[in-house]
């Protein structure tokens, strides 16, 4: 089992930023790959990012590409998503997930979750 708890999220303005934390515990979280989703209201859970249990892979949803960053620090046992020049679409519940393959971007392919973290942009 891998617990994840998400923190980092608020309320910010248009253009700024903030960034996303998920702390992991439980099985060795380096030997997983991890990723963020984010789910709007009234619209389906999609994928953000994700990164290898490395940290060396990467891949983005074309939406935030040049604007987010996912990265991770395995001594930690944590992923963050740097999240800047934010739009008023990107208000979201923010997920992070883990999984065991090699590169994942549908929810299924997910083997852990955790509760979210609200992110609000005001325009």
């Amino acid at each position: 089992q891998v617990q994840l708890v998400e923190s980092g999220g608020g309320l910010v303005q248009a253009g700024g930023s903030l960034r996303l934390s998920c702390a992991a515990s439980g099985r060795t979280f380096s030997s997983y790959a991890m990723g963020w989703f984010r789910q709007a209201p009234g619209k389906e859970r999609e994928f953000v990012a994700f990164i290898n249990w490395r940290g060396g892979g990467t891949y983005y949803t074309d939406s935030v590409k040049g604007r987010f960053t996912i990265s991770r620090d395995n001594a930690k046992n944590t992923v963050y998503l740097q999240m800047n020049s934010l739009k008023f679409e990107d208000s979201a519940v923010y997920y992070c997930a883990a999984t065991a393959r090699v590169l994942a971007s549908k929810e299924y392919e997910y083997d852990y979750w955790g509760q979210g973290t609200q992110v609000t942009v005001s325009s």
